[in-house]
């Protein structure tokens, strides 16, 4: 597959131990479902944190789980319904899969993977549904031997309806789902700018991570957080001055100067967040459905008419 003119093809995931027996898997670089897992090994078995999106990028990923531990994967946790998360779960053989209750009904209504006419052609292999089996709606704990890892449910529409986390207090290890990016554009379409507003303020700076894996991009600090807040309250400063003056969000996001978010990968989000903000500045409930369908077809025509950048 071709990747967009100027933009490097993704590089090779990495396994990186970020505390003692707990290790973030990051694949560059970053993109349209190109995501991060992570697992937790412990002496009986392994918790992993999502799947991957295609079939070979989630059997690479359990080469990496392999490469550590002779031990199964004995708990998959999914953090939302993206495909990019949860695509794979039918390659964990054996293991419970667990995720909040809309993450279950999130992976049906969503269906199977597909690309065109909005992203360009991936090679998904054969992927068949494994939607949460094991299902919550606050939270469940886990253990890792000794170790807790609190699987919680944020409260409230943020990236999804349906978004955890993974947290573990111990070691101020935080799994943040796509709560989080690191060097590419927040998404929201399917959740709330308010919502994750709210979630990030609330919900994960007062945990006081040390050490955040991110849904995408590099291992990041606490700083990150901030980083997202920015971009978040940026769009809702946009959506508050365009929609007024009449402009749909793909004439919005033309005439938007990105300023410090211009460098973020994926920049055609905008349009679909615009939509997200739009309806809440409408009154729209959190994690309301929109129209999806327009808002990736404005995304595409953002980007030139060309569709989106996919090298999973």
């Amino acid at each position: 597959m071709s990747d967009a003119p100027g933009r490097e093809g993704p590089g090779e995931p990495r396994l990186q131990e970020v505390s003692d027996g707990i290790f973030a898997y990051v694949q560059p670089d970053g993109t349209w479902w190109i995501n991060n897992t992570g697992f937790v090994a412990g002496s009986r078995g392994v918790t992993s944190v999502d799947a991957c999106s295609t079939v070979r990028r989630t059997r690479a990923y359990l080469d990496a789980i392999a490469s550590v531990t002779p031990r199964p994967v004995r708990t998959l946790v999914n953090t939302h319904h993206h495909g990019d998360h949860t695509f794979g779960n039918h390659l964990f053989a054996g293991a419970t899969v667990v995720g909040h209750e809309r993450t279950r009904d999130g992976v049906l209504a969503w269906g199977k993977p597909f690309d065109e006419p909005f992203w360009t052609k991936v090679d998904w292999g054969d992927v068949e549904l494994e939607p949460p089996f094991l299902t919550y709606t606050d939270g469940v704990t886990l253990w890792a031997d000794e170790l807790r890892c609190e699987v919680r449910y944020v409260g409230t529409a943020g990236h999804t309806t349906n978004d955890s986390i993974v947290w573990i207090p111990e070691r101020r290890v935080l799994f943040s789902g796509d709560l989080l990016f690191n060097g590419g554009t927040p998404f929201v379409l399917q959740g709330s700018v308010a919502g994750l507003i709210e979630v990030l303020e609330d919900v994960v700076a007062p945990l006081d991570a040390a050490t955040i894996v991110p849904g995408h991009g590099p291992v990041a600090g606490p700083e990150l957080i901030g980083d997202v807040l920015g971009y978040l309250r940026f769009l809702q400063g946009v959506a508050a001055e365009a929609k007024p003056a009449g402009l749909s969000p793909l004439e919005a996001a033309r005439e938007t100067d990105l300023g410090p978010y211009a460098g973020l990968t994926d920049p055609e989000r905008i349009v679909g967040n615009l939509y997200r903000a739009y309806a809440e500045l409408d009154g729209l409930e959190r994690g309301g459905d929109i129209d999806a369908v327009s808002a990736l077809t404005d995304m595409v025509a953002y980007n030139g008419g060309r569709p989106l950048t996919c090298s999973a």
